[in-house]
């Protein structure tokens, strides 16, 4: 019987080996496709395959079968539960009418929202303030009601006097600052870098403390070159996919 394959990952050596090979094979799981076999490979293969001890594995195992993801049987192996919660991935996409329609199929709920001080790491987009208009914002699965990924914009004060906060519950920051607001939005310039959860995006993602999210910066500019917005974005690392599509011409 073919096994399962799951993803490979570089560990950091100071965080808990068997939490990382964990989460890693919890996001490779619920990231499976439909087709993909149930058997796990032996404890001594994914040993092998993660470069850790099989005591270590062991106990990554462990987790995962507390957790209701996998079953254990005497002899037969290991088996991914078929029911294993799988939901579609967010994409996060170039354009800005992709990014607008990227929230199709979410709620939002407004968590705060007010004048706040420009933080230390995004200082040099704002070299002329002190203080932007914050927002956060917690979106979910419509169907499932899952959280996907939490967000804060700030936005310039000039801007935030015209935005009515009850829009940013229907719609994402970029159509009430172009739409509603009447923003000249020139470009959009997309970071993604790999992180693990702080307490605070656990908690608000329902994930374990320290799993693998997606952290995303996204930088709105006019046509003069100033910055209009920037949104911080965790995005569930099991929930999210980043497509990039690149024009030959």
């Amino acid at each position: 019987m073919t096994s399962f394959a799951p993803d490979s990952i570089v560990l950091n050596r100071k965080l808990p080996l068997w939490y990382q090979v964990s989460q890693s094979l919890r996001a490779s799981i619920l990231g499976r496709s439909p087709h993909d076999p149930l058997r796990l490979p032996t404890e001594e293969q994914l040993a092998g395959h993660y470069g850790v001890s099989v005591l270590t594995m062991r106990q990554a195992l462990k987790e995962l079968e507390d957790e209701g993801l996998i079953t254990r049987h005497r002899r037969r192996g290991t088996f991914i539960e078929p029911g294993a919660l799988r939901g579609a991935p967010v994409r996060l996409l170039g354009s800005v009418d992709a990014i607008v329609a990227q929230q199709s199929g979410m709620t939002t709920e407004l968590l705060d929202h007010g004048p706040a001080p420009v933080p230390s790491e995004l200082a040099e987009y704002f070299p002329d303030l002190t203080e932007t208009a914050a927002y956060h914002r917690l979106r979910a699965d419509e169907k499932t009601g899952e959280p996907t990924n939490h967000a804060r914009n700030h936005v310039r004060p000039e801007l935030a006097e015209r935005i009515d906060p009850q829009d940013l519950v229907r719609w994402p920051m970029t159509k009430v600052l172009r739409d509603a607001v009447g923003a000249n939005i020139s470009r959009i310039t997309d970071t993604v870098e790999a992180r693990l959860a702080d307490p605070e995006t656990a908690r608000l993602l329902r994930v374990p403390l320290l799993s693998p999210i997606l952290h995303y910066t996204g930088v709105t500019y006019d046509s003069t070159g100033k910055v209009l917005d920037v949104a911080v974005i965790h995005y569930r690392g099991d929930r999210f996919s980043f497509t990039v599509t690149l024009d030959a011409h």
